[in-house]
């Protein structure tokens, strides 16, 4: 079977964090990512569980547009947060 190259590109902090892990438990990067790959392609799914953030729901960013045309139709005060000293 033949090789071939990928090239990504992640955060910093995250590629050395996954490569000591993969360290950790004794395979490469590569290693890993291929057994990824190979899950992938043999399940026709991502073998984990993606969800997305709440905040940007279909009915979350409903209710933000809404709230902004009250704001801007003044049917509702934007108040001033107040400062409270730690005791």
């Amino acid at each position: 079977m033949s090789q071939t190259n990928i090239n990504i590109r992640m955060d910093e902090e995250l590629k050395k964090q996954f490569d000591k892990f993969c360290s950790d438990v004794g395979i490469t990067m590569t290693s890993a990512i291929c057994i990824f790959a190979k899950k992938v392609v043999k399940e026709q799914k991502i073998p984990f569980e993606i969800t997305a953030d709440p905040f940007y729901s279909t009915a979350n960013i409903k209710r933000l547009e809404k709230a902004k045309k009250d704001v801007e139709d003044g049917k509702i005060t934007i108040h001033d947060l107040i400062e409270v000293e730690d005791e």
